[in-house]
């Protein structure tokens, strides 16, 4: 068990997020949906994200706001170079920051932080890879 700042603390996978082409993100959200996947819609304007999360479930869905070549964030990179796909495993850990500090004695490359906070919640993310994986971590006090 690792030992984080604020003691230790059982990392455990929180869900899995996929990239998906804005013109495909309705038939996407319909099958997901047929499946019994509930999703909450959220758009990210200062990131450039549409994002459509069912937590309960473990999945989240992640497209550029604007498509084309002209969008320039890492998701539409992703999508650019890779096509739909797993875009990252969000692992909920007790301390996103150390977690990444682990991360980085492995030769972790970091993509993107985010702290948000508000209405009662605090949530800390952290992309990265390492080891040719994508992984994001997730600390917050949301369930």
């Amino acid at each position: 068990m690792t030992e984080y700042a604020n003691g230790p603390s059982r990392a455990s996978v929180h869900h899995v997020v996929y990239a998906v082409l804005p013109d495909r993100l309705s038939e996407t959200v319909e099958f997901f949906s047929e499946l019994g996947f509930r999703f909450q819609t959220i758009e990210l304007e200062d990131v450039g994200l549409r994002v459509l999360l069912d937590w309960a479930g473990g999945l989240e869905l992640v497209t550029p706001l604007s498509p084309g070549p002209d969008s320039d964030g890492a998701v539409a990179q992703f999508l650019q170079q890779n096509g739909p796909g797993v875009y990252s495993v969000a692992i909920r850990v007790g301390d996103a920051p150390a977690a990444e500090q682990v991360a980085q004695r492995y030769g972790a490359q970091t993509r993107f932080h985010q702290h948000r906070g508000g209405d009662g919640y605090e949530l800390d993310e952290i992309e990265l890879s390492v080891l040719g994986l994508p992984v994001t971590f997730l600390s917050t006090d949301l369930p």
